[in-house]
């Protein structure tokens, strides 16, 4: 990851039986309690639009923690678990988890957060390495994932860092016309859907300037979008997020765009080598809870799209980009 920039979850969710998640999840939304397996708070009642998974790794700590006795640091975790945040979506079976986190979203009258983080040569062979082998399996699946959304709803944020890799010269100029053309493709195949929302990452307050990245957002068909992300996975504060993307907004049509408040509530690291203040910083704090009810008109929401508690990746004693990381979760919820 370059200076300045911003560190991606790596998150794959691997499952033993992915084929099975959409019973698995309608199933755990039904039941009743809290923590793992019950239906959090945030599913429950007038509220936030955006569905609370009753079986994420932040719930299941809850439970873990209870069990033992653990009854602070539950209590703690909770305010993580009951939040809801992005399902990052796995390279093997899209059509599958899509349909399946939707169809759960929708049985409780919540829509699903997905993100889409297959791109091919994705971060540039960092901590977050991968992707589609090329440009056809991308685009089967992305296929995948608009056939398991169908006509439910659901809100995308595609392709974190994507852009951003194209403008900086990460990503090699021999993959780059068909980088834009596969981020095209993904916005007009998901902005198609009847109920689904699609947000073109677009960097965050740190990382260079509108100028930069209005062009490249334009190329990736941010016009057909319903908007574009800012500070996904990254811990530059609302305010600041929301200065950036106006000012990007006025370049690319007044667009609106959404905000990631997952990890911002202290605002970003400012020690140590710069290039390395994105990955696992000490001391940083939840940010605003997920929420449409804003405090700009251009911001259509407040969301949750790195999930507090997962590591950035092997580094400040970290395990691998995705990983939950209960010791730095509990670090989050500090007062």
């Amino acid at each position: 990851m370059r200076p300045g920039g911003k560190r991606m979850d790596g998150k794959w969710g691997t499952r033993a039986s992915v084929v099975l998640l959409g019973a698995a999840l309608l199933t755990a939304g039904c039941s009743s309690g809290d923590g793992a397996g019950g239906t959090p708070a945030g599913n429950r009642g007038p509220g936030n639009p955006y569905w609370v998974n009753p079986d994420g790794n932040a719930a299941r700590q809850v439970a873990a923690y209870e069990k033992a006795g653990r009854r602070a640091e539950a209590a703690r975790i909770r305010r993580i678990a009951e939040q809801p945040v992005g399902e990052w979506l796995g390279p093997e079976n899209p059509e599958g988890e899509a349909r399946g986190y939707t169809e759960a979203a929708a049985k409780s009258g919540r829509t699903a957060l997905l993100v889409l983080y297959n791109i091919p040569h994705r971060d540039c062979g960092q901590y977050s390495q991968g992707g589609a082998a090329d440009g056809a399996a991308y685009r089967a699946w992305v296929d995948g994932v608009v056939r398991g959304i169908g006509d439910r709803a659901a809100t995308v944020v595609l392709e974190p860092d994507a852009l951003l890799h194209l403008v900086d010269g990460c990503t090699p100029k021999k993959f780059q016309e068909e980088r834009y053309d596969l981020l095209r493709g993904a916005v007009t195949r998901l902005a198609a859907l009847k109920h689904t929302r699609v947000y073109l990452d677009a960097g965050n307050a740190g990382w260079g300037h509108p100028g930069q990245i209005h062009a490249p957002l334009k190329s990736a068909g941010v016009e057909d979008a319903d908007g574009f992300a800012v500070n996904v996975s990254n811990f530059y504060s609302t305010a600041d997020s929301v200065t950036y993307g106006k000012r990007l907004s006025a370049k690319v049509g007044g667009k609106h765009f959404v905000i990631d408040t997952s990890r911002n509530g202290n605002g970003p690291y400012t020690r140590g080598a710069p290039g390395e203040r994105w990955c696992n910083p000490p001391g940083r704090a939840l940010g605003d809870p997920p929420t449409t009810r804003t405090a700009d008109p251009l911001v259509d929401a407040y969301l949750w799209v790195k999930r507090p508690g997962e590591s950035d990746g092997e580094c400040r004693g970290g395990p691998k980009a995705g990983a939950w990381w209960p010791e730095y979760a509990l670090k989050l919820t500090e007062d």
